[in-house]
């Protein structure tokens, strides 16, 4: 069982494919300074970033983290921290304030003379970094110096640089100082720490737990004072991206809620929802409708539904929206013929309601019957024929015969079945109040 063990645990031993101490410290020692080449590759990579954030192109974002090199000096402050090589810490700090100085500065000349200053989705991405981003930052670096102290680096080191993105958010910040919105600058700025902060953190503790030599005596005051520094940047560091990831996830919540909501209340009761507004910073969700109106009692089962979903009924703001052409636009986003018929039948009622009914000028008896099928084919398509007349009736009362004023008659032909019971008294309420007259007798006839 203990051989067993052992050989299970000698699957995560990384000191079979260390490289020689002396080694790795000449490569950390290599990859610090900046100056010929690894300078000019460091102004390429900006520039190719930049323009990528300004292009939105991912591919070429991806590109220039590749060839950035300004991991060197960030895993170089860890592993000088690691071994107490204070000479190494000075050279490497030294170097990457020259790196993060150079970047900036190309970055910003960049976006100054680009005429496309607008913010695509990779420079905003740039600017609320979360402790998501720490998880990143600080695995990413693990993975980096473990790579760079393993004799079998393979492809990792490239997949670091991509994961841990240095590169997107210096250039975010230098897009920020061109075009003077300090939101983009100290945003991206923040990002930028959170990832070197942590790589440097990670190459830290993989050096002290791979038990990496110490490069000069240190008393233990001194020792103190440094653990408690490093200790210090960290909570700095972290503390807002806690905050910032914890709201995150409660915008992300919220909207995931609101969505629900929204397509609860698409319909009702004869209102439908022409419009909607989610604001996540103030949590308000806005709703526009469109249709028979929305009395008090409609208004709070709306603003009631919303509880039912955690969203805080007081900032749901409901609107009204009037007018046939608003009607007839939403008409169109309906795909089914059903949803079609009902909200033509909606509009075309909103609008009838507005006319003077009793000032229409087609009183006319030879031209009612033909208004009146021109009117309700639009709605009932199905009603075939419309007869109208002015009919006598007689009624038979205590031996006499009684007989009434003319009253308007109305026979509607139309396919069996083809109208519901429903149907028919929309269409009935319509044509009394259509040619002014409740006592009108509207007939149904079917055919087959």
């Amino acid at each position: 069982m203990k051989d067993k063990l052992e050989m299970f645990l000698n699957w995560f031993n990384l000191r079979s494919e260390l490289e020689s101490y002396d080694a790795i410290h000449e490569n950390i020692e290599k990859g610090i300074v900046f100056k010929g080449t690894n300078l000019w590759i460091l102004v390429f990579a900006i520039v190719v970033a930049s323009v990528g954030l300004n292009m939105n192109s991912t591919a070429v974002i991806i590109g220039a983290m590749l060839i950035s090199p300004l991991m060197g000096p960030i895993n170089g402050m860890g592993y000088s921290l690691a071994t107490y090589d204070f000479h190494l810490l000075r050279l490497s700090a030294k170097n990457f304030s020259f790196a993060v100085g150079v970047s900036l500065i190309t970055s910003t000349l960049y976006f100054a003379i680009s005429p496309i200053n607008e913010a695509h989705s990779e420079l905003l991405a740039r600017t609320s970094p979360t402790i998501y981003d720490v998880i990143i930052a600080f695995f990413g670096g693990l993975a980096g110096i473990i790579a760079m102290s393993s004799k079998l680096k393979g492809n990792v080191i490239p997949g670091v640089a991509i994961a841990t993105a240095l590169m997107p958010p210096i250039c975010t910040a230098g897009y920020g100082l061109a075009t003077l919105q300090f939101n983009f600058f100290f945003g991206a700025l923040y990002l930028f720490t959170i990832n070197s902060v942590f790589i440097a953190f990670a190459a830290l503790i993989v050096c002290q737990f791979l038990k990496f030599p110490i490069r000069s005596i240190v008393d233990p005051d001194r020792k103190r004072r440094v653990n408690h520094t490093i200790t210090t940047i960290i909570i700095i560091t972290i503390i807002p991206s806690i905050f910032f990831g914890v709201r995150l996830v409660q915008n992300e919540e919220f909207v995931k809620k609101s969505e629900s909501f929204l397509q609860d209340v698409a319909v009702v009761e004869g209102n439908y929802l022409y419009n909607q507004n989610v604001w996540v910073p103030s949590k308000t969700v806005e709703l526009v409708y469109s249709g028979y109106g929305l009395s008090d009692s409609i208004r709070d089962f709306i603003k009631r539904r919303a509880l039912n979903f955690g969203l805080d009924s007081s900032k749901i703001i409901i609107n009204q929206a009037f007018g046939f052409d608003i009607v007839q636009e939403n008409v169109r986003k309906f795909q089914s013929e059903t949803e079609i018929l009902n909200n033509k039948l909606n509009a075309a009622l909103f609008t009838i309601q507005q006319k003077d009914y009793k000032i229409d000028s087609i009183m006319n008896i030879p031209m009612l019957g033909e208004k009146i099928i021109n009117e309700i084919k639009s709605i009932y398509p199905q009603i075939q024929n419309v007869a109208y007349s002015e009919t006598y009736f007689f009624t038979n009362e205590q031996d006499s015969i009684v007989r009434s004023d003319k009253i308007p008659t109305i026979i509607f032909t139309a396919k069996r079945n083809s109208l519901n019971r429903s149907d028919r008294s929309k269409i009935e309420n319509w044509v009394k109040k259509r040619i002014g007259n409740e006592n009108s007798k509207i007939l149904f006839e079917y055919t087959n």
